[in-house]
């Protein structure tokens, strides 16, 4: 995957072009519509799971509203989530493309499984843009966020915490499931900081990112390398760090070390501010939502001047070399950054995290 500083520059330029115009000139008028297609534009929404919280209650609901507002409330969405069913996802993308739905924004359970439906939409004269997940087959485009650099996050995290023990600490790594495209990524990303700075005492994969598996193998690795000399642990995302945390208590642990996730769901943001969890990396999920809106609408309507303009990084996939994409930056979050982040970009209010249970936490850092 390469690298690309114009990520922001990219979706700015989009943005530009929407406002001053330059969408209308192109399609002769004062629409946003496109000799290609109107703006009765029908998006497919394939997401993979209800267990990561931010699908249902962010991206489905951002891109549904982008649809809306760049298709003057004409345009709609389709949506349907797999549920961490393989064979569900496909039957639900099978029925897209019988429905002939105008463009399919898929986040691929499993990136190799899903070719075969991808290949079918092509067929059928469907564009497929691959959200969050780089899926296999002849996509259009791909948006997501750097996904080494999330894994370099995480494992920077954990070495900094660390700090002077670092060299002789053992930490256990808990990564995601391996048909996850990301996981590779994650993965490569946290053992370009890890390795050679920390022991790697343990190392598990998570089939369907299932926390359960994640805290049968945190068990597993507590009676192998030892409750006391764990002393942090790379967990991929917020759910897995939810069940190994609770794995911890349930073996007695006095005070948790420190454990990494990523997604900054809501039950992870309020483990940072009581101390269970170190950090956890956010993504903007506004930015990658509202950039598949962009890109979904703008593929239909043939309006490429604002489709490139939106994807001016390039990545490759097993099946597919120089894949148009859009890669969001992320950020580490800790409780020393949740103002500058969550709450000023909206996904939270202090409301939301600083409940009852969390009140004096939260008021011990600022946070009220």
């Amino acid at each position: 995957m390469r690298r690309s500083a114009t990520v922001l520059a990219a979706f700015s330029t989009a943005l530009s072009l929407t406002a001053c115009g330059a969408v209308d000139a192109i399609s002769g008028g004062g629409s946003s519509s496109s000799p290609t297609k109107g703006d009765d534009v029908t998006v497919g929404l394939l997401l993979p799971d209800k267990d990561t919280a931010r699908f249902e209650k962010f991206d489905y609901p951002i891109i549904k509203r982008q649809v809306t507002s760049l298709t003057n409330g004409k345009g709609k969405v389709v949506y349907a989530n797999a549920e961490a069913s393989v064979a569900k996802q496909s039957s639900q993308f099978q029925k897209m493309i019988d429905d002939q739905v105008d463009v399919v924004l898929v986040d691929a359970l499993d990136s190799k499984a899903i070719s075969a439906e991808v290949q079918k939409a092509k067929d059928a004269g469907i564009p497929v843009i691959a959200y969050d997940r780089l899926a296999q087959g002849p996509i259009d485009a791909y948006v997501s966020h750097d996904n080494e650099l999330v894994g370099e996050v995480q494992g920077r995290a954990v070495v900094t915490a660390l700090g002077d023990k670092a060299a002789t600490s053992k930490i256990v790594m808990m990564d995601g499931d391996v048909n996850d495209p990301n996981t590779g990524s994650f993965k490569a990303g946290a053992l370009s900081e890890l390795k050679g700075k920390v022991v790697i005492a343990k190392e598990y994969e998570t089939p369907q990112w299932l926390p359960a598996t994640a805290k049968a193998n945190m068990l597993k690795a507590i009676q192998s390398v030892g409750l006391d000399n764990i002393a942090a642990v790379y967990s991929a995302n917020d759910g897995m760090a939810g069940a190994v945390i609770d794995a911890l208590k349930e073996a007695g642990a006095d005070k948790i070390p420190p454990v990494t996730g990523q997604d900054a769901n809501l039950d992870a943001v309020q483990r940072i501010v009581s101390g269970e969890q170190y950090m956890t990396v956010y993504k903007s999920f506004l930015l990658e939502a509202t950039g598949a809106a962009k890109l979904a609408v703008a593929r239909v309507q043939g309006r490429d001047i604002e489709f490139d303009a939106l994807t001016q990084d390039r990545v490759d996939s097993p099946t597919q070399k120089d894949i148009p994409a859009n890669l969001v930056p992320v950020v580490a979050l800790t409780k020393d950054n949740i103002k500058q982040t969550l709450i000023a970009d909206g996904v939270y209010t202090v409301k939301d995290i600083c409940t009852q249970a969390y009140a004096a936490d939260c008021a011990q850092i600022g946070l009220n």
